[in-house]
C-alpha cells in the first residue's frame, strides 16, 4: 500500500494543487486570491508534467551508443517546465503590480465593481 502511494505521490500533489486553485477561484472575491489560485493551478500542471517525464529505474539521458536498452528520463518536459515556471512567476509579478495600481486608484481589489466608488466622483 505504501509503495502504491509513493509511486503516485506526485499525482496526488497535482490533484491537491488543482483543487486548491479551483477552490480559490470559485469561492473568493478578491482578485489577489484569484491570482494565487491560478498560480497554484500552474504549479500543479508543472508537477504533473515533471512526474510523467520520470521513469522508475530510469537514468539520465546520455549518448550510450547502439545496443543499450536502458530506460531514461525524458528531458523535454523538464526543459519546458523550467520555461513555464519563469513565465508563471513573471505573470504573477505583473498581476500583483496591476492589483497594487487598482487598489491605489479604487481603494479595493475585490471583484465587486458596483460597490467600488468612482474616484472622480462622476457616474
Amino acid at each position: 500500500m505504501m509503495q502504491f502511494a509513493a509511486e503516485r505521490g506526485p499525482y496526488y500533489v497535482f490533484v491537491v494543487l488543482m483543487v486548491l486553485g479551483v477552490y480559490l477561484l470559485l469561492t473568493h472575491r478578491s482578485l489577489l486570491k484569484n491570482f494565487v489560485g491560478l498560480y497554484l493551478m500552474q504549479l500543479g500542471i508543472v508537477v504533473f508534467f515533471i512526474s510523467i517525464a520520470v521513469r522508475v529505474g530510469g537514468s539520465i539521458p546520455v549518448m550510450l551508443g547502439e545496443g543499450h536498452d536502458v530506460a531514461v528520463h525524458n528531458p523535454v518536459p523538464h526543459a519546458l517546465m523550467v520555461t513555464a515556471i519563469v513565465v508563471s512567476v513573471a505573470t504573477l509579478g505583473v498581476a500583483i503590480a496591476i492589483l497594487l495600481r487598482i487598489q491605489k486608484q479604487q481603494g479595493s481589489i475585490d471583484e465587486d465593481v458596483d460597490e467600488v466608488e468612482d474616484p472622480e466622483g462622476g457616474s
